[in-house]
């Protein structure tokens, strides 16, 4: 059993390694999974071309591995599931930046006589998950019914009589940084909650409820009410909010920008990774670096000030799109 586990000691100190080092390898290496081994020579290719673009220097990677869950499919193979805890620190413009991330991986190993050799490698990329097909949108918060529906306020609070706020973008970025790792457990965890989590760090900056008791307009939240859920498609699904911000006169709304350096803190990034209109990851920007581009913290992938284009996901794509919403000053 300890060969196996020194086998796995080694690859994360070779994966830390790769994660700033991008020559060619000069030591043994443990895997044997020819398809991840040219996977990995392409990306670090690409992470060198990504830091001399932005002109960022890598200095270190710090790496923790978590096992989470340890399979014995048979004698001499065994499955295994592991969290990695990933602090990199880089230098841009004399500026020191520190980025940090969550990331999961499957891996398989097998004895071959006294080894154990890596033999398949599996990333998990959740931000890369199935598009969720959303129902016809209702624009500009118009209930069918109803009529024209009104963010909810409290006009108790407000003597009577319903006053415009602002949008507290220091407090949306101390909610995205306090909960970047962990779940508020105030509300429903979701596998893919990216957007769920996007939608806390607006409503805490401020950003008015607006319930329609439809799904398919509004944004707001409820949990589980008798079972169901009781949410809008904008709160939880990065395509709906991306709709919901496009589209909305009143409450929540926003203005979309045409580059990244127009954002300010507390604005937020949605993601098309294939560029086919299908938006699937939602960002919020809690940071600028040396250049004033942005970083930002998300969740599914949880990361707290990455770098907004994402070049260094899994799931990112020569044909990724990004919608840059900025999110208006008052209510």
């Amino acid at each position: 059993m300890d060969g196996w586990r020194n086998t796995l000691s080694i690859y994360v100190n070779q994966y830390n390694q790769d994660e700033i080092d991008y020559g060619t390898r000069s030591q043994s290496t443990v895997v044997t999974d020819l398809e991840y081994l040219m996977s990995r020579g392409g990306r670090k290719h690409r992470l060198d071309q990504w830091y001399k673009e932005r002109r960022a220097v890598p200095l270190r990677n710090e790496t923790r591995a978590k096992l989470i869950r340890e399979i014995q499919n048979r004698e001499g193979e065994i499955e295994v599931e592991l969290q990695f805890f990933r602090t990199t620190y880089y230098n841009k413009g004399g500026a020191r930046h520190q980025e940090e991330r969550v990331e999961e991986q499957r891996l398989t190993l097998v004895r071959d006589e006294e080894d154990w050799f890596i033999t398949r490698i599996e990333h998990r990329v959740p931000e890369r998950h199935a598009s969720f097909i959303l129902p016809r949108y209702q624009t500009e918060n118009v209930d069918s019914k109803n009529g024209p529906s009104s963010p909810f306020l409290n006009k108790e609070l407000l003597g009577g009589v319903a006053r415009s706020t602002a949008y507290r973008r220091k407090d949306a970025v101390q909610y995205a940084d306090k909960w970047w790792n962990d779940f508020n457990p105030e509300f429903s965890t979701f596998e893919v909650d990216c957007t769920h989590f996007i939608s806390q760090c607006l409503f805490a900056g401020g950003a008015p409820i607006n319930y329609t008791g439809k799904r398919e307009s509004g944004w707001w939240y409820k949990g589980y009410v008798n079972g169901k859920e009781a949410w809008s498609f904008s709160w939880a699904v990065a395509g709906g909010l991306e709709r919901h911000l496009t589209h909305s006169r009143s409450g929540l709304r926003a203005e979309v920008v045409d580059r990244p350096e127009q954002l300010q803190l507390g604005d937020v990034i949605i993601y098309d990774w294939d560029g086919d209109g299908a938006y699937q990851h939602s960002t919020i920007v809690t940071a600028f670096d040396a250049g004033g581009m942005p970083l930002v913290n998300a969740h599914t992938t949880p990361s707290r000030h990455r770098y907004w284009d994402y070049k260094d996901s899994y799931a990112w794509t020569e044909n990724t799109v990004y919608r840059f919403f900025h999110i208006a000053d008052w209510f």
